[in-house]
Order: structure tokens, then C-alpha cells, then sequence
């Protein structure tokens, strides 16, 4: 069971000396069990004053205990009630309660009295309090004719209601003939005496039901008045006055109330305007936390009053036009009320005792005694007992003594009646708390363990802890009156059994209870505040924590109250969510955990946020030519403060139904002046902003229309440029017609020539964006300006923008053109520029047409393609990229103006010199023996000029990646094949290839490959010898040797020819699928590239075909090879002299790029073309005269670096890392102004095929010393 928490006592010591001087206190708290003789106690009767329904049965109640039972009596007005003469009134069975049967005959009436009870048995007699007993009554209204009330507009009304008076009093309310409570307000109100009050009437009071009514609660019964009638005439003048008191009347008065009832005062005054109320203590403050207005501080009520509430109150009427002051002065009486009520004593014989009856009240309340209901001064004599005003004192009391006592304080406002009997009895000691309870106490509370006891003499008690525990003590425990131990914090180690032991001189009694110390629960998750906007989803979610013998349950609450019946709301476990959220979610929700023992609770608000509601009211004032003031209301703010409003206009005559931004304010003003333009038909709306976005617009406001002027802008982007050679195009930006400012707009276009003498030449014409003037010389610039008008007036003067007639092709070429080559790539033209006046337009610069005629290393002549550069300006040369080697090439240049070109200049033929060639188209290694390798390859697709040889250097590769010397071969120019004899055995070789000319080494290429195995010392038989073959084919000794990111894969193979082989390989413990490789040809070795580095591979290798077969697996890891070879490498004298050289050559073009790029050149073209550049080329778009992009009809890719052999064993050249990079922009080529090139190269194609075997620029010598290491 829950331990309940008992209201402390006064602590009960173990010393039996104590117990004797706070005997009669303990006495009080003692209940003398009902199997012991003791007097008669009234446990229940009717109220004092007891009002009755008339048409219901009357019961009056009393009951009371006692031993032996007690019988019971009734007086009524006085005298002896006899029930057995009554056939309607009957005592119920074992009670003295009274039932008086009526419903089918009697009346209430006749039973109307003051009744009293009394209970008696062998130790006394018990008396109730006088009864009184009155039917209630709910009569009618006296009949009454009713004339209509006629009253001027602005004066006071007051309407009578004079309810019947009935019993109880009823309540009064005013309403209509619908049953439609009447609206109250300041100016109008019902006051305490049930009247309706008109501080000032309006026309709108005026009706012909008003209607008071009386409720009578107690019969559920409503009286009707008649109706009264209102007429209130209106008039143009009223005169306002200031308040006046209809009610309480004169400037003081007076007010009785009783202690612990409602204050209530009252004041309601009329007057124009209508006064307010203002309430006041002359003498003091108004109790804070009992004072509370009602009737729209007209009623002032104090609950609890007493005697400190005494004293004057002021009223204050006040209205623009004066005030006026009541002074209510107030008693505070008191019925009696007890300070200390008499106690049943229980003694043992030969013991003392005391009664105390002490009361108070306003006027002060006398104290009268009885004994068993008769005044003590008519009792017979007791010995034992001594009165002494409101004490009795008993002493050396014997069984005699026992009676029931009755003490009566009195004054003019009530009584006081109390019974206490004295009950003299000599008893051992008895518990009486059931045996071996168990309590259960959440740890750090308060625990109490009952210990009821009884007897007489009263016992002593002690507790002990445990069977053999010590005397409990006050320092640690307190020791309640009605013997319950209290330990005022629980800790785990109070746990375990308690005893109590009672004991008197005739005995002692002694009880076991268990205590049981949990955990408390505790929420160590508590749902935290949440912002939400309306339609979204929110979940609150609160862990609880609790002992584990114990069982929780946990409820969710919404404002304290119960979660709405709604399936938006779902509660999961822990969880609370919210579905859907709308504005009526916005509260605080509670997450209470329960178990037997305790409760713990945590809340969380949530905050439903949107978009703000629409401003409305949208109002225009202040209407002026050029402004306008707009004010509104905002609308909902939906819990996020508006930050600022938006307004917005339309122009309903030039734009309907487009809204365009006007300005906007902070979410503080209302109000906004707007400034105006002329001939607008303005409407506006506002938006309001917050945090979470836009309000929808309100809705528009009223139209306005402003008054039409003259222009006050003109037409913007003015410009005059002929299209044709005799003409000249104006042309200009209309103004939008909110800005025309009027009916009636056009455009005065005036134009004369800048250098003339000529008159401006003007024409006014339509809302239009264009004029076209006729006749005019070619290319003369001209004077411009529109200027707009509307019907009022003309716009400010106009600005004067410069234009020119149209252009026409230039008439004469560039003359004395010649051409420097540079280098085998790189040409730079001259030229004299053309006379200013033959350009005869905007001169755009020049043109350059060059174009390749030949090949000098062939003798067919075909055009290939024409290529075209544009240099922007007034240009006298030019540079030319991206040139083929030794090729015949034919060029002329044109000036360009915006019309067009001008005539070709003389076509001018130069030459470019030998290059170095490109790599070798490919490098195959076939045929690989144990001593021999045979290597074919293809000339270079670019040899650049004429071959002079070929160069070979190879090195082997042992199994540590390792490399060997090199071998350096020089090889004919008019070779395509080579053997190579004299080789080691089973061991992999590098080659490096690459073809001269007189120019220098190309780039080179690269090649690895293994000879073949010896087996045991036997040499393989010379090819075409006998061979014998076993039967069952079979692939063996498959061997890998890796480098970074490529392996070669070699094998053997035993069975028929021509076999397919095919390679397959997967990362070693990955799930990826086998990747399969096909073997060109019957070779029993094969490279695989792009593999990761640092990887453990598989490898195995099959046959197609019917009788496909699978060798076995290898593994192998992929490594950083090259670098461990250059680590060796490193240290030979040669490599050192040649990383010297490359380093020598590389500071020197550096420096020349450095002092090339001082001088304004700067062009990305490959390392010894930079050398010879142009530092003031300066290209431009034929179009705009930006700079564009260039690109060649030939793709120009950067060379890898260390290329790889494909799987055919072909090694085809890679184009060069280093991209044409164009100086000019033809088509779409171009320089910077500086003369850097960063245009995309392109030319006219022809429609003659391109020559088969055209040289290509020469490698840079950074790329080739890349390609080589």
C-alpha cells in the first residue's frame, strides 16, 4: 500500500513523565474503538438552517455511535416531538433521522419549525443543533401594467426589475423575448439589486423586450416580468455631462457584512461620455490576493472578509468632463467561531481531565454549558467536576463521571453548539493498525508507519527497528501523537521492519511493518520547445526512468488536459506525434510518468508558426497630385513578429493586372505617404514578412487616379547607325507608358550632321522605337537626340548622342606586305596600313588569309585548307602559330571595317624549315626466341622533314625491377624491322625509339618484352623442326612482373597450334568478377595496364575454343617500378650529363620566355617557339572585337607520359602535349592586347583532300625528356 503522509503532530516522547503532562492533548487523539462502552456522539445531521422543496418528502438527518447503541428523540419548537402521533413521520431504523412523507398528503408548511435531536445511552446524551426548517418558495410577479419608456438620445435609463422575494433569493438575469441574454457593457449594466442601467442610451437600446427574469434554484423554477419597452429618440445635439451615481445614492454610506462571507460593493453612475469606475480604501490597501472586480469594475467583492477588512472604500466615477466620489463605509460583524473546541476525553478512574470551550466573535460570544442536553446548572451534582467560564475541570473521576458535555457560544449573529463526552474506563493497551503492513516509499521522501493504538490509562509507545534494534529517538525521527513513526527522509538503508510497542499499568500490545524504499522516477529525456510551421509534423519525446519493481505509466497532456480525440495525435512508446499541425496545437504538452508510488511530469511548449494573414483594411487619405497616404491593419502575425510590410502598386490604365514593387516599411508602421507619379490609375496592396515567409496580398485598395504633366524623362539608348550606305538609322527605348505621364505620346527625332553648319533637322512621330533618315553620305557622323512629348507638354531637352551614316566596303588592299619567318612553326607578317578614308566605315582591323600549298618533302600541289587571322586595330603586322614544318605556304591580308572586307592585298609564298619529326607510328616486338627478339615499327606520320635515322636503346629489367645498362643502336633511316640476337634468356627488356632528322630527335616510344624460358639446359628446336606434341593440352609456369600500374604476363603452352589464349585478372580478395583480356594471335605473352598501385592481384590464363582449358593461378602485387629504377639509374655518369643538359636547356628558355614576356609577348606555345615570339600581336574577334577561341581542324592532345603497348603489340604515336596556340582570331581566333595568344585556332577547310603525310611541330624537349625517363 501507499504510505499516506500524515499532518505533523506534537511529538510523542518515550519518557512516561511527558505523557502525563500532555495527557489530555493525547487524549484528543485517541478514537475509542466501538466494542468499548462509551457515550453518545452525533456523527451526521441536516444543516442549521435547512431549506426544503415543498413537493418533496423532508428528511432530517441524525446520526450518532455509541455503546451500547443509542436511542434517539426529537424536540420541535421546544418542546417533545411525538412521531408515533403522526402517521406522515417516521424515524428510520437504527437512526434518528426524521422522514416526513408529503408528496401524497401534507403540506411543508405544516412542518415548518425548529427541530433538535437527541442521542442517548447508559453514559450520556448527545444533542444536535437547532434545526430550522423552511419550505422554499418561488411566487409570481405581481401583475402590473407596463407604459413604454420614451427618453431623448445621451440621458440615463435605469429599469426596475423588483423581483418577488422568495426563499432562497433568487438570481436575477435580463433577456430577450428569444431567451438572448442581453449585451452589458460599461454604458450599460445590471446591478446587485437585479436593475438594468443606462449610463447614456443610444439609439440602438431602443426594443420592446426587455425582459427581467428571477431564477429560484432550489425549486429549478424561472419567473418572467413583464416586458418592458424602450423608444429612444435620436436628435441632431446632445449635451454631454459628467458622471453622476444612480446607485448608491447621496456621497456616503454604510455596509454591514460577517466575517468569512463576499464583500460586495457597488457603484454605477451615469453621464455622457460614459464614466469608468475606479475603486479605493481610504484608510489602507486592497487585500492583493482577495479583491476582484466584476460588472466592469463596477462591483467590487473581497472574499474571506474579517475584521481587518473594515474601514471606508471610495468609488471614483470619471468621465472627460469631471467625476464624482462615493464613500462606503464598512463593518465587519462575526458570528461566533471557535478559537478551541471541547474534545472527548477518555480517563481511567482516579484520573484528571479538562474541557476547554473558548469562541470569539463580533460582539464578543457567550459560553453556556450542558450536560447530557440539560443546562448545567439543572444537572445533578458531580464532585468531580469544577466549572470555571469556559473550562471544566475534572479530577479523581470515577465511572459516574462519564456523560456527554455540550458547550454553547452565542451572540447576535449565531451559535455554536459542540459536544464532547468524558468516558471514564480502565483498559489494557490494543493496536489497532492491521498486522504486518508494508508500505512502499519512493527514496528521499517521507515515510510514516502507522501505529493506532488504545487504552486506558493511555499507553505509552515506542518503536524499535529490527528484532533487536534500540529504542528509536527523536534526533533522527518524529514521534506523532496518534502513534504513527514518522522518518521525514527515506534513505535505502531505512528499509526493513519496524515495531511498535504500546503499554499502560494493565498491559502492553506491541505490531511488526515493513518498509520497502524505491527508486524514484525520474524523466531523463524531457521534451524540449518546439517551433513548428502550421502543416508540418512535430514529436516530443520523454524518457522515463523508474525502479524496475514497480510499474509506470505514462500520459501525454495538452494544456493539463486530456489529447484531443483526433488521429493527428499519436503517442508511440516514448513519442508524441503531432500530424498536421493547425493553430489550435499551439499549447503546452505534459508527459506525466505514474506508478503506485509516485508521479513525475515534464512539459514542452509548442509554438505553431506561419506566415503571416493578409493585412485588411486597407485606407487611402491624404489624396494629393504627387501622394497619398496608405494605412491598414495587419493581419495575424501567426506567432512570428512581422518584420516588414510590402506595398505594392497596379497601374489599372497602362498595365492592368500587374503589380509592381513600390517600397516597403518595418513590421512596426502602419502607416505609409507614397509618392505618386502623373496620369497613374493607382491601386495598392500590402504584404506582410516574417520569419517564415510572405503573407498572401491583401486585398486592393480603392482606385486613385493622378492628373497628367508633361514628360519628365526621355527616350534611353538613343543611337544612330545607317544600315545602309546612304542612311541613317535612329533608334531609341520607348518609355513605358507609366512613364509617359499623359495621353498622347511621341517622340521628337532631331538629327544634323557634326561637322556641318546644317540646321537640326526634327520630325515628331508615333510611339514608336525607330526612324529612318534617307540620302545620307556614307559613313558621316551625325548629331542625334529624341526628346519625348505627351498632349500636356514636351519632356526635359534630351541628351545629344554622336551617330554615323552607313558604311561601305573599304576600296584599296595593304600594300608592301612581306613576311619573316621565324621558325619551322612561326611566321611574322607586315604590312602598310591602308589611307583612313578609304576604309570608309569603323575600321576593325586586319585580316590575314594564309593557306598551305605544299609539302616540301612532296610534289603534288593541293590546296589543304585556308586559315584566317583577325588583328584588331590599326595593325602593321602579325604573327602566324602554329605552322607544319617544312611546308610552302601563301598568304594575303584585307582590312575590315563593319561592313566588310576590303580587297586582297599581292598573295605572298614562303617557306618553313625542317622540324623534328613525331614518334614512330607504332613499335611491335614479335617472334621472341631465348636469345632473340625481332622488332618492326612504321615511319612517323610528321616526319617534319627529311628522316636521317633511326635511334634504338634498350636495358634489361631483372626481377627486382631493376634495369641494366643501356644500349645505344643507331639504325637506318629506310629500315622498318630489326632482330636482335645475342639476348639473355626468360628476361624482360625496355626499348626506347625514336626518329631524327636534321632538325633533331622526335619523341620517342616505348616497348617492353621477355624472351623466352630454357628448361633445364635444352635449347628449343629450330623452327620447323619436329615437334611432339602431348595429348592432353595444358598451360603452365604462368609468370607476372609488375611495375606501377601495368604487368606482363608470360606462359607456357603444351598442345596443337594455333590456340587462342585469352588473359584473365581480379584484385585478390575482392568479390568483383574475373576481367577478361584476348591475346592477339597464338603469343604466350601479354601486358595488362591500368591496374592500381600498390595491388595484390590473381591471374590465370585460358584457351577458347572446344577444348578450352585454364592454367593455373599466379599472384602478383603491382609497385612503384619506376621509381626504383630511377633510383639505380640515377647513379650512371650519363644520365647525370644528360639531366644536366636538359636542365641547361630548360634555365635558358626560361630566361628568354622572361624577357619575351617583359616586352609584352606572351603565348603558351611550345618551348622553342617561344624563343622567336611576337610580342605585339594583338588578335581580335571579327565580330565584337573580343577574344575567342581557337581551334585547328586537327586534334592536339598532350603526350602521356611512359606510353604503354596496347594489346596488339602497336605502339602508336600520340600527338604532342603541346597545343597550336594562335596568335590572331580568324574565324575564331584571337590575342590578347599584350600579343599572348589564348584564341582557339580554326581555318576554311577546301574541298581538296588533306596531304597523307604532313609534318606536325616539332616535341618539346621537356615532353621528350618525359617520355624517355
Amino acid at each position: 500500500m501507499q504510505l499516506k503522509i500524515m499532518p505533523p503532530k506534537k511529538s510523542l516522547s518515550v519518557c512516561r513523565a511527558s505523557l502525563i503532562l500532555f495527557l489530555c492533548q493525547v487524549m484528543n487523539a485517541l478514537e475509542v474503538p466501538l466494542d468499548l462502552v462509551q457515550p453518545p456522539t452525533i456523527i451526521h445531521q441536516s444543516p442549521k438552517d435547512y431549506i426544503i422543496d415543498p413537493r418533496e418528502n423532508i428528511e432530517i438527518q441524525c446520526e450518532a455511535k455509541g455503546k451500547p447503541p443509542p436511542s434517539f428523540s426529537w424536540t420541535r419548537n421546544g418542546t417533545h416531538f411525538d412521531i408515533d402521533k403522526d402517521p406522515l413521520v417516521k424515524m428510520l431504523p437504527n437512526s434518528g433521522t426524521l422522514v416526513i412523507s408529503i408528496t401524497i398528503e401534507g403540506k411543508a408548511e405544516a412542518y415548518e419549525g425548529v427541530y433538535q435531536c437527541t442521542a442517548r445511552n447508559e453514559r450520556g446524551a448527545a444533542i444536535s443543533n437547532n434545526i430550522v426548517i423552511r419550505p422554499s418558495r418561488s411566487p409570481l410577479w405581481t401583475k402590473e401594467k407596463l407604459e413604454q419608456i420614451t427618453i431623448l438620445k445621451g440621458q440615463s435609463l435605469v429599469l426596475p426589475c423588483r423581483p418577488p422575494l422568495g426563499l432562497p433569493p433568487p438570481i436575477i438575469f435580463w433577456m430577450d423575448n428569444s431567451f438572448q441574454r442581453l449585451p452589458q457593457s460599461e454604458r450599460v449594466s445590471q446591478g446587485l439589486n437585479g436593475d438594468l442601467y443606462f449610463s447614456n442610451v443610444l439609439p440602438e437600446d431602443t426594443r420592446e423586450d426587455y425582459i427581467c427574469y428571477a431564477r429560484f434554484n432550489h425549486t429549478q423554477t424561472i419567473q418572467q416580468k413583464q416586458p418592458i419597452s424602450v423608444k429612444v429618440h435620436s436628435t441632431k445635439s446632445y449635451i454631454e455631462r459628467p458622471p453622476k451615481l444612480l446607485t448608491p445614492e447621496g456621497q456616503t454610506s454604510h455596509k454591514e457584512e460577517l466575517r468569512e462571507n463576499v464583500l460586495s460593493l457597488e457603484c454605477i453612475a451615469e453621464g455622457l461620455p460614459t464614466p469608468s469606475i475606479n475603486w479605493t480604501k481610504v484608510d489602507g490597501e486592497l487585500p492583493v490576493n482577495r479583491t476582484f472586480y466584476k460588472n466592469f469594475k463596477k462591483t467590487l467583492n473581497i472574499i474571506h472578509v474579517s475584521e481587518a477588512d473594515s474601514g471606508k472604500y471610495k468609488c471614483t466615477a470619471r468621465n472627460s468632463l469631471g467625476f464624482v466620489e462615493h464613500t462606503i463605509s464598512v463593518t465587519v460583524k462575526a458570528a461566533p467561531y471557535w478559537i478551541t473546541a471541547p474534545r472527548n476525553l477518555v480517563l481511567s478512574p482516579g484520573e484528571d481531565g479538562t474541557l476547554i470551550c473558548r469562541a470569539n466573535g463580533n460582539p464578543k460570544p457567550s459560553i453556556s454549558w450542558l450536560t447530557n442536553g440539560v443546562p448545567i446548572e439543572m444537572a445533578p451534582d458531580d464532585p468531580s467536576r469544577k466549572i470555571d467560564g469556559d473550562t471544566i475541570l475534572f479530577s479523581d473521576v470515577q465511572e459516574s463521571s462519564s456523560a456527554v458535555y455540550q458547550c454553547n457560544a452565542s451572540n447576535e449573529y449565531g451559535y455554536l453548539l459542540a459536544n464532547a463526552f468524558v468516558n471514564v474506563l480502565a483498559e489494557p493497551p490494543r493496536i489497532l493498525t492491521e498486522a504486518n503492513l508494508r508500505y512502499q516509499v519512493i527514496s528521499d521522501r517521507p515515510a510514516m508507519l502507522d501505529c493506532a493504538f488504545f487504552g486506558s490509562p493511555i499507553p505509552t509507545i515506542e518503536w524499535f527497528k529490527g528484532t533487536k534494534g534500540s529504542v528509536l529517538q527523536e534526533d533522527t525521527y518524529v514521534f506523532h501523537d496518534n502513534g504513527t513513526l514518522e522518518i521525514p527522509v527515506a534513505q535505502k538503508d531505512s528499509a526493513g521492519t519496524y515495531t511498535c510497542v504500546v503499554r499502560n499499568k494493565l498491559g502492553m500490545a506491541k505490531n511488526d511493518v515493513h518498509l520497502e524504499i524505491k527508486d524514484p522516477t525520474r524523466i531523463i529525456k524531457q521534451p524540449e520547445y518546439k517551433v513548428v510551421q502550421r502543416g508540418g509534423k512535430v514529436s516530443f519525446e520523454c524518457t522515463v526512468k523508474h525502479d524496475p519493481t514497480l510499474i509506470t505509466t505514462l500520459t501525454w497532456l495538452k494544456d493539463n488536459g486530456e489529447l484531443p480525440n483526433d488521429g493527428r495525435f499519436s503517442v508511440d512508446n516514448d513519442h508524441l506525434l503531432i500530424m498536421n499541425i493547425s493553430d489550435e496545437d499551439d499549447a503546452t504538452y505534459t508527459c506525466v510518468a505514474n506508478t503506485s508510488l509516485d508521479m513525475v511530469s515534464a512539459s514542452a511548449m509548442l509554438r505553431v508558426v506561419d506566415r503571416p494573414n493578409p493585412p485588411f483594411d486597407l485606407e487611402l487619405t491624404s489624396l494629393l497630385e504627387r501622394s497619398v497616404q496608405l494605412s491598414w491593419i495587419p493581419g495575424d502575425e501567426n506567432n512570428s513578429p512581422i518584420t516588414d510590410f510590402i506595398i505594392e502598386y497596379e497601374d489599372a490604365l497602362h498595365e492592368p493586372g500587374i503589380w509592381h514593387y513600390q517600397t516597403d516599411v518595418p513590421g512596426t508602421q502602419t502607416t505609409v505617404e507614397l509618392k505618386l507619379s502623373p496620369y497613374v490609375k493607382y491601386s495598392f496592396r500590402v504584404i506582410a514578412v516574417n520569419s517564415i515567409g510572405r503573407s498572401l496580398p491583401s486585398e486592393a485598395s480603392e482606385y486613385y487616379m493622378t492628373k497628367a504633366a508633361e514628360p519628365e524623362e526621355n527616350p534611353t539608348a538613343v543611337e544612330g547607325i545607317g544600315s545602309e550606305p546612304d542612311n541613317l538609322v535612329i533608334t531609341w527605348q520607348p518609355l513605358k507608358g507609366f512613364d509617359s505621364n499623359g495621353p498622347g505620346l511621341q517622340y521628337k527625332v532631331s538629327w544634323r550632321q557634326k561637322d556641318g553648319d546644317d540646321e537640326w533637322t526634327s520630325v515628331v512621330v508615333a510611339n514608336v522605337s525607330k526612324y529612318i533618315v534617307s540620302g545620307t553620305p556614307t559613313f558621316v557622323p551625325y548629331l542625334v537626340k529624341v526628346q519625348a512629348l505627351n498632349d500636356v507638354g514636351f519632356a526635359p531637352e534630351p541628351m545629344i548622342i554622336i551617330g554615323h551614316s552607313g558604311e561601305d566596303l573599304p576600296m584599296v588592299a595593304p600594300s608592301n606586305v612581306h613576311v619573316n619567318v621565324v621558325n619551322s612553326t612561326l611566321a611574322e607578317v607586315h604590312w602598310e596600313p591602308v589611307p583612313p578614308k578609304s576604309v570608309r566605315g569603323h575600321l576593325k582591323g586586319y585580316r590575314i588569309y594564309y593557306w598551305k600549298v605544299k609539302n616540301s618533302s612532296k610534289r603534288n600541289r593541293r590546296h589543304v585548307e585556308k586559315k584566317i587571322l583577325t588583328f584588331s586595330g590599326n595593325k602593321t603586322h602579325g604573327m602566324l602559330p602554329g605552322l607544319e614544318p617544312f611546308s610552302h605556304y601563301t598568304l594575303n591580308v584585307r582590312v575590315v571595317n563593319g561592313k566588310g572586307e576590303g580587297p586582297a592585298s599581292v598573295d605572298q609564298v614562303f617557306n618553313t624549315p625542317e622540324g623534328v619529326p613525331s614518334a614512330p607510328l607504332f613499335l611491335k616486338i614479335v617472334n621472341p626466341t631465348l636469345d632473340s627478339l625481332t622488332l618492326e615499327w612504321d615511319p612517323p606520320s610528321h616526319p617534319n622533314g627529311i628522316l636521317t635515322a633511326y635511334t634504338l636503346k634498350f636495358q634489361p629489367i631483372n626481377s627486382t625491377h631493376e634495369l641494366g645498362p643501356l644500349v645505344d643502336l643507331k639504325i637506318a633511316a629506310n629500315m622498318t624491322s630489326l632482330v636482335l640476337r645475342n639476348l639473355s634468356y626468360s628476361t624482360r627488356y625496355k626499348f626506347y625509339f625514336y626518329a631524327q632528322t636534321s632538325a633533331g630527335s622526335g619523341s620517342q616510344i616505348t616497348e617492353e618484352a621477355v624472351t623466352t624460358v630454357d628448361e633445364a639446359g635444352v635449347h628449343p628446336p629450330a623452327v620447323g623442326a619436329d615437334k611432339v606434341r602431348p595429348v592432353n593440352p595444358r598451360i603452365r609456369n604462368v609468370t607476372a612482373v609488375a611495375a606501377e600500374t601495368y604487368a606482363n604476363i608470360s606462359w607456357e603452352y603444351e598442345g596443337p597450334d594455333h590456340v587462342h589464349f585469352y588473359v584473365e585478372h581480379v584484385i585478390a580478395g575482392s568479390k568483383e568478377e574475373w576481367r577478361k583480356e584476348i591475346v592477339n594471335g597464338s603469343q604466350s605473352f601479354f601486358g595488362l595496364k591500368g591496374l592500381l598501385p600498390g595491388t595484390a592481384y590473381r591471374v590465370r590464363v585460358g584457351a577458347e575454343g572446344d577444348s578450352g582449358f585454364v592454367s593455373s593461378e599466379d599472384m602478383f602485387h603491382t609497385g612503384p617500378a619506376m621509381a626504383s629504377r630511377q633510383v639505380d639509374i640515377a647513379t650512371q655518369g650519363w644520365f647525370i650529363g644528360l639531366m644536366c643538359a636538359v636542365a641547361l636547356l630548360i634555365l635558358i628558355l626560361l630566361i628568354v620566355c622572361f624577357i619575351r614576356r617583359n616586352k609584352g609577348g606572351k603565348y603558351p606555345v611550345k618551348e622553342k617557339e617561344d624563343a622567336h615570339a611576337d610580342p605585339e600581336i594583338q588578335p581580335m574577334k571579327e565580330d565584337d572585337g573580343t577574344f575567342g577561341e581557337y581551334s585547328d581542324a586537327e586534334d592536339h592532345k598532350p603526350l602521356k607520359k611512359g606510353s604503354r603497348t596496347p594489346s596488339d603489340r602497336t605502339v602508336k604515336k600520340e600527338d604532342s602535349d603541346d597545343s597550336l596556340v594562335d596568335y590572331g582570331e580568324g574565324v575564331n581566333g584571337q590575342f590578347n592586347e599584350d600579343g599572348s595568344f589564348i584564341g582557339q585556332y580554326s581555318g576554311k577547310k577546301e574541298k581538296e583532300p588533306a596531304e597523307g603525310n604532313e609534318s606536325s611541330e616539332a616535341p618539346s624537349p621537356v615532353n621528350a625528356m618525359n617520355s624517355f625517363v
